[in-house]
């Protein structure tokens, strides 16, 4: 994906230091984020759709990384009463979107659900900074989103199949699982992101 893509943050490092249940996820079920599951199978044809939309390779390990992501933003932001109308949604996509891609993503349902599911959570967690859609590119708003993003999330359960890797600091390390899979732009500007605030937070 762009630099355009990595500067907003997408989902702005939710780095959510969560534990994941010992009792491991059911049969087909790549993760599963509180009371939410996510398939396999989702995962999979995500990752397709994905890949075809942004015209290079976008790995099943990065999606469900991404999705996991955007199912915590969204459990926070019904907790916390936060509302994301359906123009705000659109107004995030168009950033988010890598420059030339919007129209791919928008031409097949599951990647247009994806994009919009980052969408989301880019404008919950920038409102959890106390900002609006239009300061989706105010680095510190948006990470005074993702610190009080994971404040919120504390005590939700993340379990991840064995097979993706496993849930450690907001991504999911393949590198336990023995996957070659690189990390994903969305992870990589969390982790950075992340980074950043915690610094701040330290200083």
């Amino acid at each position: 994906m762009s630099t355009r893509l990595r500067a907003l943050g997408v989902v702005a490092a939710t780095v959510l230091l969560t534990g994941g249940c010992a009792a491991g996820t059911h049969p087909g079920a790549a993760a599963v984020v509180g009371e939410t599951e996510i398939s396999i199978s989702d995962v999979d044809q995500t990752s397709r759709a994905v890949t075809t939309a942004l015209g290079q390779t976008y790995p099943s390990t990065a999606a469900l990384s991404d999705m996991v992501n955007n199912v915590l933003a969204d459990q926070v932001g019904q907790r916390k009463s936060i509302t994301v109308t359906p123009a705000e949604t659109a107004d995030a996509a168009r950033q988010a979107a890598p420059e030339g891609t919007y129209e791919k993503f928008q031409a097949d349902p599951l990647a247009r659900d994806f994009l919009n599911g980052i969408a989301k959570s880019l404008v919950v967690t920038i409102k959890l900074g106390g900002g609006t859609v239009k300061d989706l590119g105010d680095r510190t708003k948006m990470q005074e989103g993702v610190l009080a993003l994971r404040e919120d999330a504390k005590g939700l359960d993340i379990t991840v199949a064995p097979r993706f890797g496993k849930w450690t600091d907001g991504q999911i390390d393949s590198k336990i699982s023995g996957s070659l899979s690189d990390e994903s732009p969305q992870t990589e500007a969390q982790r950075k992101a992340a980074e950043n605030a915690q610094q701040q937070g330290q200083g």
